[in-house]
């Protein structure tokens, strides 16, 4: 099987956010075949959800698309590093493998921070890659904030 990364829907996903006024963090949840199941970008400030963040979108689309409160051998695409809230939130859904973009150094859950996955409490480890169209995220997130000051 060819590996194929599904990080530019999830940057589709983030510039819609973005369009939406949302800070530009978007993801996608594939099943083990290759399909998208579940996908979505920040919606916190739409929602009024503090929770909405683009993994926990993506994460409820494809649980209820599948019928499913767990997703083993799904993989998740991010364009930023998961914040210690997704982080958890993907382990609880059991998701197989965590592809994301850009590190977050100051909310991110996985690399930094709170570390979710270093810690004994947490049941489940998805395998981790980073870096996956990193610049990209980068700079849709750069210039979202350079917008904004």
């Amino acid at each position: 099987m060819v590996f194929r990364s599904y990080m530019e829907t999830a940057l589709e996903e983030a510039r819609l956010a973005e369009a939406r006024g949302e800070v530009p963090v978007g993801a996608v949840v594939v099943s083990p075949d290759g399909e998208i199941v579940g996908r979505g970008g920040n919606r916190t400030r739409e929602d009024n959800d503090p929770t909405a963040h683009a993994e926990i979108v993506a994460l409820r689309a494809a649980c209820a698309a599948l019928g499913r409160d767990r997703l083993p051998g799904f993989d998740l695409y991010v364009t930023l590093e998961p914040c210690p809230m997704c982080a958890a939130a993907i382990s609880n859904a059991r998701i197989a493998r965590l592809y994301f973009g850009a590190q977050d150094p100051k909310s991110g859950g996985v690399s930094h921070g709170a570390k979710v996955y270093s810690h004994p409490q947490c049941h489940h480890v998805p395998e981790i890659y980073d870096g996956i169209a990193a610049r990209e995220a980068e700079t849709l997130l750069k210039e979202f904030f350079a917008a904004k000051r």
